[in-house]
């Protein structure tokens, strides 16, 4: 059961506002009787309750008078203050991680041959934007037509904004799309990709419809693959993160092959 508590009061704090609720207004000492919190503590209380805005205080009467707040303006405050804490608390967070970043990076390349999988719809998103966040130098990303169970404007979306952080990084972005899949996506979409993207001069994309599922590559050494679902090719079942030489290359000299004989693509015409 929900309580004051759950929003950042203390017992003692819980206990002389809902107590205040009943008798108000009231001094220290009847607080302290109909509350049960100590009399050395009831004014610290009080003045904690009062510096957040959950209580107010007639300071010309004698003894010292309390009210309570209205619970809607209570529970409001409550709240705000702990988002603001929340916040807080993610800005140390982020500062903490910008601090570390150089010194957690790995400090030498994976030699040799190297991979994992992920499966399912969700997990292979999240391997794809893993790794496309994981980038340095270049990504060449060949895009097909996803799997029903992939929330293409979702996907897309966070697609781009990998991109616009790769960008961002100095990374040069080539995208390869299905033309099915350019024709698919909502005018929301393809504007997003084409004011966000399509005038920064280290993007490039172009269509094709030459594509037999998606792969991107990484800095020319690592491969990230869908892989359909062995028994409904329709479906995604898992994204494959391969890390090998000589398979870069193959992958990026079809990628090149391709390449050359796909057209430019213009987010901002109309679909075909």
């Amino acid at each position: 059961m929900a309580s004051l508590r759950d929003l950042g009061l203390s017992e003692y704090e819980s206990r002389t506002y809902q107590a205040l609720l009943d008798e108000a207004p009231a001094t220290a000492k009847e607080l302290s009787t109909s509350s049960e919190v100590p009399m050395g503590r009831i004014y610290d209380v009080l003045n904690g309750l009062e510096g957040n805005g959950l209580v107010r205080s007639q300071a010309a009467s004698r003894p010292k008078k309390y009210i309570a707040v209205e619970p809607d303006t209570a529970l409001d405050r409550l709240v705000e203050a702990r988002k603001r804490e929340l916040d807080q608390q993610a800005e140390r967070y982020e500062a903490v991680a910008a601090d570390l970043v150089d010194d957690l990076d790995a400090a030498n390349p994976v030699d040799g041959q190297f991979w994992t999988a992920a499966v399912g719809p969700e997990e292979t998103i999240d391997l794809l934007l893993e790794r496309l966040s994981a980038a340095d130098e270049e990504i060449h990303h060949a895009a097909g037509i996803p799997s029903p169970q992939v929330d293409l404007s979702d996907v897309g979306l966070r697609v781009l904004e990998a991109f616009e952080a790769a960008l961002d990084r100095g990374v040069t972005v080539s995208a390869l799309v299905d033309d099915e899949l350019v024709d698919t996506v909502s005018d929301d979409l393809r504007m997003a990709y084409a004011t966000r993207l399509g005038d920064h001069e280290n993007y490039a994309s172009r269509r094709s419809a030459a594509i037999d599922g998606t792969f991107i590559l990484i800095d020319g050494e690592e491969v990230c693959i869908e892989v359909p679902n062995p028994l409904d090719s329709g479906e995604a079942f898992a994204m494959i993160d391969f890390k090998d030489a000589a398979f870069a290359d193959d992958v990026h000299t079809v990628f090149e092959e391709q390449w050359e004989d796909s057209e430019p693509l213009d987010f901002r015409a109309a679909p075909r």
